[in-house]
């Protein structure tokens, strides 16, 4: 009889958003008569903006021509969005990057839950606490994360840091030395983020002790503040010692189109001169047989002129969104933070109650969904994440409903 890996059977319960799907849709059927507001899931809600719809209608209609027909895309993308994100991301930040060091993808999570694969299984990984689910979950899956205790929520393994109001929702260098260092800003869950400064100072730190960083730029597009960074690359060092991740879902609302791609410099090698650019190259070829020619001429034009003007008012939009939760729950008496440079609010659970228990509170009284913290780590238990992706309409009706009860 065949068996299973076991790495995947440590893996506690099912996936933080398939648990909260169940809770609501049982709710849901339960209620046929209440109206539901989905504040949870960072899933956007406006629509592909015209740019890129004519973008698409153009690749399609190339796609039905004989002669201009496109098969398998070049394992690591087509030149023309490579050349595009160089020259309209990269070299606008002032940072050295080449086209063969961006690697076009489906998407920012498949990214970061594939890039461990080219680790060695017995890498020391650290992670901010609260955290993205996936970067633990896909160690975990990896073997690497040792044995988990549901008492504490903890892998044995695993090097947490804590993301807490004490120190801003920023983590602190570890005192125990990681092979690999999971950072994301500006944050989700939290919505915080941090200075040039401050990165540069976890650059410095990596290139000491021989790290690497995982550096998820997801939200890049929602920073608004002058000294927050758009990219890791904008820190001297950061060549030798950092990949970054980064999405179309969030910033062009690419989330059922799926686009993303990821930038693993030439300079970083590890002890015995192996770059993880050609590792990476050579894994991208063997899984992945590239994005759809016609999301890749989607995601091109994103940087149009006309594109970024469009994506810019989206995200506007939302940030709009975010605004009036931030400062709607402050007048309701809540702690709360993020929501200036992201569309993520963390809030304080009331009462002490507990992330769960808040959960199904706001869902029964106010008909409103959010995250529980605690889905996140440790660290974010006794709190919740509201997302600023509805619509404004759902979004000032489900913030007047919670500022009722």
């Amino acid at each position: 009889m065949f068996k299973v890996n076991n790495d995947y059977l440590k893996l506690p319960g099912s996936y933080l958003f398939s648990n909260i799907a169940k809770k609501v849709n049982a709710f849901a059927e339960a209620n046929p008569d209440k109206k539901i507001i989905r504040l949870g899931i960072g899933d956007v809600t406006q629509p592909l903006c015209p740019a890129v719809i004519k973008a698409l209608h153009s690749a399609v209609d190339e796609m039905g021509n004989a002669e201009t027909f496109k098969g398998y895309a070049p394992d690591l993308g087509y030149s023309f969005l490579r050349d595009t994100i160089v020259e309209k991301v990269y070299k606008a930040l002032g940072a050295d990057i080449k086209a063969d060091e961006v690697f076009i993808s489906d998407g920012a999570k498949s990214d970061s839950g594939n890039i461990q694969e080219i680790f060695s299984s017995d890498a020391k990984i650290a992670v901010c606490d609260p955290v993205y689910p996936v970067y633990v979950d896909t160690n975990v899956m990896a073997g690497r994360t040792g044995t988990y205790d549901p008492a504490t929520e903890l892998w044995s393994d695993v090097i947490y840091m804590p993301c807490t109001a004490a120190n801003g929702y920023a983590p602190e260098l570890p005192t125990e030395t990681p092979d690999v260092i999971y950072l994301c800003f500006p944050n989700n869950p939290t919505g915080a983020t941090i200075t040039k400064s401050q990165l540069q100072e976890w650059v410095d730190y990596a290139n000491k002790v021989g790290a690497v960083i995982i550096y998820d730029a997801a939200y890049e597009a929602y920073i608004s503040e002058p000294d927050v960074p758009h990219s890791i690359y904008e820190c001297e060092g950061a060549r030798t010692c950092a990949i970054e991740i980064r999405s179309f879902s969030k910033n062009a609302g690419f989330t059922g189109t799926r686009l993303g791609y990821t930038v693993i410099p030439k300079d970083i090698k590890d002890e015995e001169g192996n770059t993880l650019n050609a590792l990476w190259a050579r894994r991208h070829g063997t899984k992945f047989n590239g994005a759809p020619y016609i999301i890749q001429k989607a995601g091109e034009a994103v940087f149009s002129e006309e594109g970024q003007k469009e994506t810019n008012e989206q995200i506007a939009y939302y940030m709009k969104n975010a605004k009036y939760i931030l400062e709607g729950l402050k007048e309701a008496g809540y702690t709360v933070s993020g929501g200036v440079n992201a569309p993520y609010i963390w809030l304080k659970t009331p009462d002490n109650m507990t992330s769960w228990e808040f959960f199904d509170y706001l869902l029964e009284n106010a008909n409103v969904v959010g995250t529980p913290g605690s889905g996140f780590g440790p660290s974010g238990e006794g709190h919740f994440r509201l997302t600023a992706f509805g619509s404004y309409e759902n979004t000032v009706e489900a913030i007047d409903r919670i500022k009722k009860l």
